[in-house]
Order: structure tokens, then sequence, then C-alpha cells
């Protein structure tokens, strides 16, 4: 029987949690909708990944990941102020966009894409914050592998060109999120991308 290894294909189900086993449920993946990836393709935490290998069809799990090994701690420098003129398309600001609490797919003058959530708009400037949504949670996952299998070469193609995010939620892309600049935050060079299906939104996967 094939178990979970690197370049398999992992269906599986899934309860998330932030505050312990005994916390309410934040995110699930259902059997009607299970979270479907290629193992070792970057997709998801490296944390939730390496605790699933050697498992197999059937094989139920249990992984606690801390914060610093899933979305990292907050970072204070990953907040920070931006023109509110970054955001104007045809010199105008949407105002239901650019909205405390509403995330916002920009872009970084060196091409870096990310999400951030708006945390104030006050006169001129922009307050938003680039850490990842779940960034300084634990996060325990409790589910069910519903199938593993060898993944076929255009899955295998697909994963490896794409250099976006897996489909599916629950597991996570890894990425830290990140601001603007190269060092990923304190660079006021952004701009507002126009795509909604920049990272890994709200959650661990593309939904």
């Amino acid at each position: 029987m094939i178990t979970v290894s690197k370049d398999s294909m992992v269906t599986l189900t899934y309860d998330l949690r932030l505050d312990g086993k005994e916390g309410e449920i934040f995110e699930s993946a259902t059997q009607e909708s299970p979270l479907i990836f290629l193992h070792g393709a970057g997709l998801m935490i490296p944390a939730f990944e390496e605790q699933l290998i050697g498992k197999k069809s059937g094989d139920k799990f249990e992984i606690a990941i801390p914060a610093a090994s899933g979305y990292g701690e907050i970072n204070e420098e990953a907040v920070v102020e931006l023109p509110l003129d970054i955001f104007k398309v045809d010199g105008k600001v949407d105002d239901q966009l650019v909205a405390p609490g509403n995330s916002v797919p920009m872009m970084s003058a060196h091409g870096q894409r990310m999400d951030g959530i708006v945390v104030s708009v006050e006169g001129e400037t922009v307050t938003m914050d680039f850490n990842h949504p779940l960034a300084g949670e634990d996060l325990h996952f409790t589910g069910k592998i519903l199938e593993v299998r060898e993944a076929s070469e255009e899955e295998l193609n697909a994963a490896y060109s794409s250099g976006g995010c897996g489909c599916g939620s629950g597991g996570g892309c890894g990425s830290q999120g990140g601001g603007c600049g190269d060092d990923g935050c304190g660079d006021s060079s952004c701009s507002t991308e126009e795509s909604k299906s920049v990272g890994c939104g709200s959650g661990c996967g593309c939904h």
C-alpha cells in the first residue's frame, strides 16, 4: 500500500483548531470537500507535511504545530504605513476595498505579490498589516487520510511549474506573508495588485 511520501498525491479531511485540541474549530476540510495536494512540492506548511510521512489511506492523524513552525510569530515590522495614492485607480480610491479589516492584494516594487490587511485609513495614510492571518497562532489539526496515490506526470508538472499555492484549504502554503521591499517590510514602494488570486488567503490554502 502506498504511504505518504514526496510526490505522492494526498487526499485528507481535517479540523483545524487554534487553541489546542479543545479549541473551537477554525477551519475544516470534509469528505465532500477534502484537501488534495502534492506532498513535498512546497504547497503546505513543512511541519504539517513532515508529520504525515508514512501514513496510509484510512489512517487518522493529530498534528500540533507551534506558531514558530507554522505561519511564524507576529512581526511588528510587517505593519507598515503606506500613502493613500498607491491605492488609487484612475485617480480614485475604492472606499469599499480600502476599508479596515479588508484584505487587499498588492505587489512590491520588486514584483513580490502579497496580501495585506487594512488596519486603518487616516487622512492620506493607510496602515497595512502584512502578517499572515494565522501568524502567532498555534495550530492543532485532527483528521483522516482518505487516499494516497502516485501523482501523474501532469500533476507533477502543474505543481512544480505554477509557483503558487495549492488547491484546498488546511495545511497552508507555508508562506509567511511578508510585506513591501526586499526584507518584507518597511518599504513603501508598493502598488495594488488587480488580481484577487494572490496568496493563500485567510486560512491555510487557496480556496
